[in-house]
This record gives structure tokens, C-alpha cells and sequence, in this order.
């Protein structure tokens, strides 16, 4: 008797928990949001975080408040959304580092895969293979010669491990088959100083980052990691075009959530994040920063878990083969 007494009793509270659930979800959002960016304020992720996150607010009546979580290449950040509460007012705004982290860390607090519900992507931000203005080089192919015979001699700057300009370089050394001097910094900030006083070579990095730079004549650019080029540089040739078969890689950004935050709530979210990428303001700021809003589609929960996948995936062989790990 006591024993079906147990059972009434939690079969009671776990009723009682999942009307209150559902209830919570229906009058999704009751208050502001925090939305966790894993990196410092002013880079490159925090940049589009701010933008999608200001329009987002306004299609759902509350306002979105960012939170930069620096650090471990974007893992505390990401740590600290996996063990947040599934109620939909804790998310996280990550990049490519999502899927990367899974291999390069050797330990990580929160299963990758297992701790998370998804919102949807964001953009796919393309890279640029960027050095000092006054880099010799006068072309790509140059560059790559330039490097292979200085190896032990040329730098490559990054913003630490498990940022996008760290993927990336770890990707353009692997295409070259040659290693060079890895120059890891605390942020893209002081890794793009560096660069600019010439106390590095090279450095390869999202164009949210280096646009601007790049057309005010700062540094230099040598090629774009997207498929064709972009219209605010079409002047710098793609990688391919420039001698790098296949190198296409992009910095891809998606919204998530603690898992266990209802499926009402993610989808109410991915709404929200569908009229942002909609709205003209986003666009028009992107497109000056190189890159273009997610298409409706890929703006889903579904699309945003695939290629997660995907990328673990892609980006195993390129970590293991480097074998730059993290602890």
C-alpha cells in the first residue's frame, strides 16, 4: 500500500511540474533574457550576438540583456548555459567553436551533444587570410612560398585556442602542409593590435573582424574563405582562386539553450529569430561586415542540430591531425 501511495504521490508532483511547464511556456517570455556570449565584448561573435539580439527583443516584447562569458575558448560560457535552468531565459550565442571544442578540449564540463537544445543559425561568417601591411608577399601563392621557407620564422597570431582565427590557422597551416610559429593572445582584440604593429605575420579571421581594416588599409588581405567573393572586397580573391583547393570554411553561429527547455519555448524563439534575420537593419549591418543572415530554414532547431553534427564531425581528422589539444 505504501508503495502505491509512493508512486500516486510522485506521478502527482510530476504532473504538477509538467502543468507548470506548460503553463510557463505558454506566456513565454515573462521577463528579460540573458544571452551568454562566451567571448569578450567588442569581438567578432559578441558583434552579431548584439545585433540579432536587439531585434529578437522586440519581436518578443522583452528585452534580451548579453553576457560575456570569456574564457577556455568558449567552453565556460557554454558551460555555464549547460547547467542553467531548461526555462528558455538562459541562451547562448556560440560559433563554430561549438562543434571543435568537442575534440580539442580532452575534458569538458558538459556533454556537447547531450546538454543543449537548439534555436537555430544565425550566419555563416566567412574568414580572411589577413597579414601585416607590409607583408612582402604579393599574392597568395606568394605568401604560401614566403611561409614554407621561412617556417620556423613566421607567426601566426590567434585569438587562443578555440577561436575561430585558431580553427582556422590550425586549417590554412594544414593545407600548406606546414607548421609555423602559433601566436595565441587573450581575445581578437590584442591578436589584431599585434598584427597592425607588425609584431605578427599573419592571422586568419572572420570578416566581421577584418572588413574594416582591410579597407582602411591596415593589413592586407591575401584571400576569403567563402565560395565567390564578397561584394565589399571583391578585389581580394577567394582561396581557391588564390591556390588552396577546397579551403572553404566559414564561421558559422547558432543559438542555443539548456536542455530541457520546452519545445514551445525553442520554437518560440526560433520565431523570434526569424524576424530578426528578416529585419533591414541586420541585414544592412551584416552585409557591411561581409556576411549574410541565415535563410529562413536554416533559422530552425532542426537545421541548427544537423550541422552541429556535421561539424564535429568535420573538424575531428583537422584537430587530431594538427594535435594542438586542449586540457
Amino acid at each position: 500500500m505504501k508503495i502505491f501511495k509512493a508512486l500516486a504521490c510522485a506521478t502527482a508532483v510530476a504532473a504538477v511540474t509538467l502543468s507548470s511547464t506548460l503553463a510557463g511556456a505558454a506566456g513565454y517570455p515573462e521577463r528579460s533574457i540573458t544571452m551568454i556570449v562566451p567571448f569578450s565584448a567588442g569581438g567578432p561573435t559578441d558583434t552579431v550576438a548584439r545585433l540579432v539580439a536587439e531585434s529578437m527583443s522586440k519581436d518578443l516584447g522583452q528585452q534580451i540583456i548579453i553576457e560575456n562569458v570569456g574564457g577556455a575558448g568558449g567552453t565556460l560560457g557554454a558551460g555555464r548555459v549547460a547547467n542553467a535552468d531548461g526555462d528558455g531565459y538562459t541562451l547562448l550565442l556560440h560559433h563554430i567553436g561549438m562543434a571543435t571544442s568537442a575534440t580539442l578540449y580532452r575534458k569538458l564540463a558538459y556533454n556537447t551533444l547531450g546538454a543543449f537544445e537548439y534555436v537555430g543559425l544565425v550566419t555563416d561568417v566567412p574568414m580572411t587570410i589577413v597579414t601585416r601591411k607590409d607583408m612582402e608577399a604579393k599574392d597568395l601563392k606568394g605568401l604560401i612560398e614566403f611561409a614554407k621557407a621561412n617556417k620556423d620564422k613566421v607567426t601566426v597570431a590567434n585569438a587562443g585556442i578555440g577561436a575561430a582565427s585558431h580553427l582556422c590557422g590550425m586549417m590554412f597551416m594544414s593545407a600548406i602542409q606546414t607548421p609555423l610559429v602559433t601566436v595565441p593572445y587573450k581575445g581578437t582584440g590584442p591578436a589584431m593590435t599585434d598584427l597592425l604593429g607588425g609584431q605578427v605575420d599573419i592571422m586568419c579571421d572572420q570578416t566581421t573582424n577584418t572588413t574594416k581594416q582591410i579597407q582602411g588599409g591596415t593589413i592586407k588581405a591575401y584571400a576569403v574563405t567563402s565560395p565567390k567573393r564578397l561584394d565589399v572586397m571583391k578585389d581580394v580573391p577567394t582561396a581557391v582562386e588564390g591556390g588552396l583547393p577546397g579551403f572553404e570554411v566559414g564561421i558559422w553561429h547558432g543559438i542555443y539553450a539548456p536542455k530541457g527547455t520546452p519545445t514551445e519555448v525553442t520554437e518560440r524563439l526560433s520565431k523570434a529569430l526569424k524576424v530578426a534575420l528578416k529585419d533591414a537593419n541586420v541585414s544592412a549591418r551584416f552585409a557591411e561586415l561581409g556576411t549574410v543572415p541565415s535563410s529562413e530554414s536554416d533559422a530552425t532547431p532542426a537545421a541548427l542540430k544537423a550541422k552541429l553534427e556535421g561539424e564535429i564531425a568535420r573538424w575531428k581528422p583537422v584537430i587530431e591531425g594538427a594535435g594542438q589539444y586542449a586540457d
